[in-house]
């Protein structure tokens, strides 16, 4: 069974790249266009090439909040603990309770 762990995990990997190529939109693609991009993953992902090429230099950068993660800190805050997320609860029961 473990000889085929390999196997798995590269097709794992090629599956992964196509479906995150295709479901990326066009403008927010780098390098080069979409279609070249899943041509690459299609044509080279059996040898890892395209899957990690698209990892690497085509998928579209996650840009971080300004305010980090949730509480302006840089890190993730508990919606209980983040003051944001309580007043708008605040809010919503105020609407609710003006109706």
């Amino acid at each position: 069974m473990l000889r085929y762990l390999p196997f798995l995990l590269v097709l794992a990997l090629w599956i992964y790249a196509f479906i995150d190529c295709l479901n990326t939109p066009e403008d927010e693609v780098r390098n080069l266009p979409k279609p070249i991009w899943v041509l690459i993953i299609v044509l080279f992902g059996y040898m890892l090439f395209g899957s990690l090429a698209w990892l690497m230099a085509g998928r579209p950068r996650r840009a971080v909040p300004a305010g980090g993660f949730g509480g302006g800190h840089g890190r993730w805050v508990a919606p209980d603990d983040n003051p944001d997320f309580l007043r708008s609860l605040d809010d919503d029961k105020k609407d609710k309770d003006s109706e």
